[in-house]
């Protein structure tokens, strides 16, 4: 069962909240990056979300047509089939789908789902992401009460960006400022929509001065204590026991952060993080040093004929997949999954 049927994504959640630990969610664009994410996983005996935004989507489905959905579902199809051989579990999951983009992705992505349920089969995906921090909260969170009901009835789990994360995410692009602090007002309202587990269960990503993207240190103030504080406001308003985490968050943005910023966000509840500019760097820079190494080989310089084993686009594959699943390595270490899979 390498790709987690709903009951079992629900057990690696409750089980991440219960044990203090994260699972790194990975973005693919390609079956070789798909592979460097499940090779890291079964490498750190850690289970894991590999997703697909809309951009990675576009790429996979080819630069003649650049269907979205055409990309993903052949993505989380071919994901079926090759995760049998890796002795992990998986959720597969689509990530940043702005307004403007649901009815060519989400949306369409929905309906195979439902259709799959209505079969008596398990949804292509296990959850899928609204991205509307570019909405005000209001329209938000009424397009978020659509998109939970049918999530539910498909069996998926909705994730849900309340407010902004900064920086730019495949053209979803807010500016670093006071904004990207996410208010206790704030997830009451969001409660107050999407209810607690009792309309269906979904994924917060609340923002803590995220940012997504490369940035350096002190550019970005992070503030993963503030999840401490919305979890003991709802807990509070609504009656739940002291010290209850009535959130499932999402840690956005995370490339960067710092192993304590890390700790503090899995202690107040995260046991999702999104890790995409440190996977692309690390599945490219082993490709570039052999471009380097081999330039006289990879190229036809000076009238010679260059050297197909080191041009062979399987030669340099490789090592960009070793350098990717050693990063997806790293981060199941930082988010304490590593050797935590379901047996």
């Amino acid at each position: 069962m390498p790709i987690a049927t709903p009951e079992v994504y629900n057990e690696m959640l409750d089980r991440a909240k219960a044990g203090k630990f994260a699972y790194p969610a990975i973005n693919v664009t390609s079956s070789q990056t798909l592979h460097a994410a499940l090779r890291g996983f079964a490498e750190a005996d850690s289970d894991g979300i590999i997703q697909i935004t809309t951009g990675g989507a576009e790429f996979a489905g080819g630069q003649y047509s650049k269907d979205m959905v055409t990309g993903a579902v052949a993505l989380a199809e071919f994901a079926h089939i090759v995760a049998e051989k890796y002795p992990v579990t998986v959720a597969l999951h689509t990530d940043h789908c702005p307004k403007d983009k649901l009815d060519g992705y989400v949306r369409p992505l929905l309906a195979i789902s439902e259709e799959r349920v209505k079969a008596g089969r398990n949804p292509l995906f296990q959850s899928h992401m609204w991205d509307g921090s570019a909405e005000t909260l209001a329209d938000n969170l009424s397009v978020a009460q659509e998109l939970l009901a049918r999530t539910v009835a498909a069996k998926i789990i909705l994730e849900v960006e309340i407010t902004p994360t900064g920086g730019e995410e495949d053209g979803v692009t807010h500016e670093i400022n006071d904004s990207l602090y996410t208010t206790v007002d704030d997830a009451v309202r969001t409660v107050e929509a999407l209810g607690l587990g009792e309309k269906g269960r979904y994924l917060l990503a609340a923002s803590f001065g995220n940012v997504h993207g490369v940035y350096k240190p002190g550019n970005v103030v992070l503030r993963p204590d503030l999840l401490k504080e919305l979890n003991e406001g709802i807990a509070a308003k609504y009656g739940k026991p002291a010290g209850s985490q009535p959130f499932d968050f999402v840690f956005h943005g995370g490339s960067g952060s710092s192993p304590e910023e890390i700790a503090t966000a899995l202690e107040n509840g995260v046991v999702k993080m999104n890790i995409d500019t440190d996977t692309q760097y690390a599945f490219t820079r082993p490709v570039a040093d052999h471009m380097f190494r081999n330039y006289d080989g990879v190229l036809k310089v000076d009238g010679e004929v260059g050297s197909k084993k080191t041009y062979d686009p399987r030669t340099w594959g490789k090592l960009a997949e070793a350098g990717m699943a050693a990063r997806v390595v790293e981060a199941t270490q930082n988010l304490r999954s590593a050797g935590q899979k379901i047996k």
